[in-house]
Protein backbone atom coordinates (compact mmCIF):
# COMPACT_ATOMS: atom_id res chain seq x y z
CA UNK A 1 0.00 0.00 0.00
CA UNK A 2 0.86 3.35 -0.39
CA UNK A 3 0.62 6.15 1.76
CA UNK A 4 -2.38 8.45 0.72
CA UNK A 5 -2.00 10.76 3.63
CA UNK A 6 0.23 14.11 2.90
CA UNK A 7 2.98 15.18 5.25
CA UNK A 8 2.08 15.43 9.05
CA UNK A 9 1.74 18.29 10.67
CA UNK A 10 3.47 19.31 13.59
CA UNK A 11 3.51 22.83 16.11
CA UNK A 12 4.24 25.99 13.93
CA UNK A 13 2.82 24.93 11.27
CA UNK A 14 -0.11 26.82 8.91
CA UNK A 15 -3.22 25.33 9.80
CA UNK A 16 -4.58 24.17 6.22
CA UNK A 17 -7.30 26.42 5.85
CA UNK A 18 -10.74 24.67 4.33
CA UNK A 19 -14.54 25.31 4.10
CA UNK A 20 -16.86 22.22 4.76
CA UNK A 21 -20.27 21.76 5.63
CA UNK A 22 -21.77 21.59 8.56
CA UNK A 23 -24.59 18.55 9.77
CA UNK A 24 -27.10 21.26 7.86
CA UNK A 25 -25.08 22.14 4.70
CA UNK A 26 -24.05 25.71 5.83
CA UNK A 27 -21.05 26.42 5.04
CA UNK A 28 -17.92 26.34 7.73
CA UNK A 29 -14.59 27.93 7.27
CA UNK A 30 -11.50 27.63 9.42
CA UNK A 31 -10.80 31.58 8.69
CA UNK A 32 -14.30 32.27 10.09
CA UNK A 33 -13.21 31.24 13.00
CA UNK A 34 -9.31 33.41 13.05
CA UNK A 35 -9.00 35.73 16.93
CA UNK A 36 -10.29 32.13 17.96
CA UNK A 37 -8.62 29.09 19.47
CA UNK A 38 -9.91 25.84 18.31
CA UNK A 39 -9.46 22.63 18.40
CA UNK A 40 -10.07 20.07 15.48
CA UNK A 41 -10.72 17.12 15.36
CA UNK A 42 -10.59 14.01 12.69
CA UNK A 43 -12.87 11.20 13.31
CA UNK A 44 -13.62 8.02 11.14
CA UNK A 45 -17.87 7.66 11.77
CA UNK A 46 -20.79 8.83 13.43
CA UNK A 47 -22.57 6.27 15.32
CA UNK A 48 -19.53 3.95 16.11
CA UNK A 49 -18.51 3.29 19.59
CA UNK A 50 -15.07 5.09 19.87
CA UNK A 51 -16.24 8.41 17.94
CA UNK A 52 -19.61 8.66 19.84
CA UNK A 53 -17.36 8.50 22.78
CA UNK A 54 -14.68 10.90 22.08
CA UNK A 55 -17.89 13.57 20.73
CA UNK A 56 -19.71 13.45 24.46
CA UNK A 57 -16.67 13.70 26.16
CA UNK A 58 -15.58 17.23 24.21
CA UNK A 59 -19.85 17.86 24.53
CA UNK A 60 -19.61 17.35 27.99
CA UNK A 61 -16.91 19.74 28.61
CA UNK A 62 -17.45 21.95 26.40
CA UNK A 63 -18.42 25.36 28.51
CA UNK A 64 -15.05 24.64 30.32
CA UNK A 65 -13.09 24.65 26.78
CA UNK A 66 -15.06 27.90 25.95
CA UNK A 67 -14.22 29.50 29.16
CA UNK A 68 -10.73 28.58 28.65
CA UNK A 69 -11.08 30.59 25.20
CA UNK A 70 -11.50 27.58 22.87
CA UNK A 71 -14.05 26.31 19.98
CA UNK A 72 -14.36 22.36 18.76
CA UNK A 73 -15.05 21.25 15.41
CA UNK A 74 -15.12 17.59 14.53
CA UNK A 75 -14.88 16.59 11.04
CA UNK A 76 -15.67 13.32 9.76
CA UNK A 77 -16.08 11.62 5.83
CA UNK A 78 -19.89 11.32 7.02
CA UNK A 79 -22.74 13.14 4.93
CA UNK A 80 -24.38 16.13 6.66
CA UNK A 81 -27.49 14.02 7.29
CA UNK A 82 -25.51 11.41 8.90
CA UNK A 83 -24.03 14.38 11.00
CA UNK A 84 -27.36 15.81 12.02
CA UNK A 85 -28.64 12.51 12.96
CA UNK A 86 -25.50 11.54 15.18
CA UNK A 87 -25.85 15.36 16.67
CA UNK A 88 -29.48 14.73 17.54
CA UNK A 89 -28.93 11.23 19.10
CA UNK A 90 -26.06 12.99 21.67
CA UNK A 91 -26.34 16.34 21.86
CA UNK A 92 -23.68 17.93 19.97
CA UNK A 93 -23.46 21.40 20.09
CA UNK A 94 -20.23 22.13 18.47
CA UNK A 95 -20.17 22.08 14.82
CA UNK A 96 -19.48 18.32 12.95
CA UNK A 97 -18.40 18.83 9.45
CA UNK A 98 -18.48 16.73 7.01
CA UNK A 99 -15.66 15.80 4.28
CA UNK A 100 -16.51 13.30 2.02
CA UNK A 101 -13.85 13.28 -0.13
CA UNK A 102 -11.25 13.37 2.45
CA UNK A 103 -9.39 16.33 1.14
CA UNK A 104 -9.11 18.10 4.40
CA UNK A 105 -8.50 14.84 6.11
CA UNK A 106 -5.27 14.56 3.75
CA UNK A 107 -4.32 17.90 4.10
CA UNK A 108 -3.92 17.64 7.61
CA UNK A 109 -2.41 14.19 7.61
CA UNK A 110 -5.44 12.64 9.44
CA UNK A 111 -6.22 9.91 6.16
CA UNK A 112 -3.76 7.54 5.20
CA UNK A 113 -2.27 3.99 6.17
CA UNK A 114 -3.08 2.61 10.09
CA UNK A 115 -3.59 -0.47 11.44
CA UNK A 116 -7.12 -1.26 12.37
CA UNK A 117 -7.27 -4.80 14.26
CA UNK A 118 -3.52 -5.87 12.88
CA UNK A 119 -4.24 -4.85 9.22
CA UNK A 120 -2.75 -2.59 7.04
CA UNK A 121 -5.88 0.11 6.04
CA UNK A 122 -6.41 3.25 4.35
CA UNK A 123 -8.43 5.62 6.24
CA UNK A 124 -9.26 7.85 8.42
CA UNK A 125 -6.52 8.73 11.26
CA UNK A 126 -7.92 9.79 14.22
CA UNK A 127 -6.31 13.38 15.25
CA UNK A 128 -6.60 16.21 17.19
CA UNK A 129 -5.13 19.96 16.51
CA UNK A 130 -5.09 22.49 18.74
CA UNK A 131 -4.81 25.89 16.60
CA UNK A 132 -4.16 28.86 17.93
CA UNK A 133 -5.95 32.23 17.44
CA UNK A 134 -3.69 33.33 14.31
CA UNK A 135 -4.33 29.88 12.46
CA UNK A 136 -1.27 28.12 13.51
CA UNK A 137 -0.74 24.38 14.92
CA UNK A 138 0.08 25.11 18.68
CA UNK A 139 -0.04 20.84 18.78
CA UNK A 140 -0.91 17.86 16.53
CA UNK A 141 -1.82 14.54 17.48
CA UNK A 142 -2.37 11.35 15.23
CA UNK A 143 -3.62 8.03 16.22
CA UNK A 144 -5.71 9.28 19.04
CA UNK A 145 -7.23 6.64 21.31
CA UNK A 146 -10.74 8.21 22.07
CA UNK A 147 -10.67 7.10 25.75
CA UNK A 148 -9.53 9.69 28.23
CA UNK A 149 -8.32 11.89 25.57
CA UNK A 150 -10.24 14.81 25.87
CA UNK A 151 -9.33 14.51 29.40
CA UNK A 152 -5.90 14.88 28.68
CA UNK A 153 -6.18 17.35 26.41
CA UNK A 154 -7.58 19.32 28.54
CA UNK A 155 -4.70 18.65 31.25
CA UNK A 156 -2.43 19.59 28.29
CA UNK A 157 -4.42 22.96 27.89
CA UNK A 158 -4.43 23.43 31.39
CA UNK A 159 -8.04 23.98 31.48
Amino acid sequence: MTDQASQRLRAGDQAPEFTLPDADGTPVSLSSLRGKQVIVYFYPAAMTPGCTTQARDFRDVLDDLAAGGFSVVGISPDTPQRLAEFRQRERITFPLLSDRDHAVHASYGAYGEKLRFGQLVVGVIRSTFVIDATGTIASAEYNVNPDGHVSRLREELSL
